[in-house]
């Protein structure tokens, strides 16, 4: 693990000379796209000893090339105490592939209540399914959650914060708790991107991203990642296997490139992002803002103790109104595209509509979901000012 600052890495990692240098010594910059299914090899003795699959030597196109193999490295660097990072299709797969490595037939599962709502379906019915109880619990109960472990408990999935209503959790106080009992812990980090929150040190022993969002960064791939400590590496690798998990190269290569200016995009998404949300905290029609680093947000001291920085995305609660009227200041927006994910450098709007069994809490009125994307802050405001005086 290199001991240069988390931005140097960012440029450093995954960029091994045998993966952008040819043998008679010339070099490149980026790492190129390998792309294979099927890999040749000298003789049969070659062939065997390239098994079992492993990160640095061909075996099938299935099992990796230079090109993912560079970004898995980059991603494992960026969590201090990590051990690997498999990659998936897409932010939902890592996220199946993560919790099938864990559990089994008669585990029970306690999911975050904030939990992402493609992560829900997936417990409520193919964990379901295989055997899996999920138990819901309130992002806000800290280390509390002793109070819901049973017999058969087996992991705690944490997303912190919230995608859609964005409390932050107390991370390595539920993680504190996880390793007394012997559980797994797994978090949703993609809104915070390791740059921003390093799970592996706070105590998380595997760490999902759907890279699709920061880590590209421009709304052009699909691509998942899970980094792991390792007592889980072994687990994660034959899960990853049987599931026949893999990611595209030219998606591997993309995130790679999206990962050398993740720091600064970052923090321009973290700029704007915040002077669009304390400007909406003046406006009448507005109940709530909720965006993790400003005081009124719940768990907002954690984010003040535990996180580097803020990213693009937050909601704000309409005071009044209903879902129609929302939909109404939504589609009136002019430089907000209207669409699912987030992390691209477009700014994005959509109406969040909160599920919860666990917990409860109350909102004023509708809630809209925003990603404030690189464009000049002003125009953005200008832009929800128009729509806001119509807001009925």
């Amino acid at each position: 693990m290199s001991e240069h600052k988390p931005e140097t890495r960012l440029i450093e990692a995954g960029r091994r000379r045998e993966w952008t240098h040819l043998e008679n010594g010339g070099g490149i910059v980026n790492p190129p796209v390998w792309r294979a299914s099927t890999i040749l090899f000298d003789s049969v003795a070659d062939m065997q000893a390239a098994e079992p699959p492993r990160m640095g030597t061909l075996q099938y196109g299935r099992s990796g090339t230079p090109t993912s193999w560079a970004l898995r490295e980059a991603l494992t660097e960026l969590e201090p105490g990590a051990a690997a990072t498999h990659l998936y299709p897409s932010g939902s797969g890592a996220v199946a592939a993560a919790l099938l490595a864990v559990l089994e037939a008669g585990d029970e599962l306690l999911m975050v209540d904030s939990t992402y709502g493609p992560t829900r379906a997936l417990c409520n019915t193919l964990l379901k399914r295989f055997g899996v109880t999920t138990r819901y619990y309130d992002p806000l109960i800290g280390a509390d959650i002793a109070s819901l472990i049973g017999d058969k408990t087996k992991a705690i999935f944490l997303e912190s914060p919230g995608s859609l209503t964005f409390e932050v959790q107390d991370v390595p106080a539920i993680c504190a708790v996880a390793k007394e009992r012997g559980l797994a812990t797994l978090i949703d980090n993609t809104w915070a991107t390791p740059l921003f929150f390093p799970a592996i040190p706070a105590g998380v022993d595997l760490s999902i991203l759907a890279c699709t969002k920061y880590i590209g960064g421009h709304a052009d791939l699909m691509l998942g990642s899970v980094t792991c400590t390792e007592p889980f590496a072994q687990r994660l690798q034959q899960a990853s296997k049987v599931l026949g998990q893999t990611a595209s190269p030219d998606d591997a290569w993309l995130a790679l490139r999206g990962l050398r200016t993740l720091d600064v995009r970052l923090r321009r998404h973290e700029e704007n992002g915040l002077k669009v949300a304390r400007w909406l905290k003046d406006q009448p029609q507005v109940a709530q803002v909720l965006h993790p680093a400003l005081p009124d947000c719940p768990g907002h001291e954690h984010w003040t103790r535990d996180f580097k920085g803020a990213t693009g995305l937050f909601a704000f609660v309409l005071d009044g109104g209903d879902d129609a009227a929302a939909a109404r200041l939504i589609d009136s927006l002019e430089l907000f595209g209207i669409g699912y994910s987030w992390g691209g450098f477009e700014s994005l709007v959509c109406p969040a509509a909160p599920t919860r069994t666990a917990s409860t809490r109350d909102w004023a009125g509708p809630i809209v979901r925003l990603h404030i994307g690189l464009e000049h802050p002003d125009d953005l405001i200008v832009d929800l000012a128009a729509g806001l005086a119509r807001y009925d």
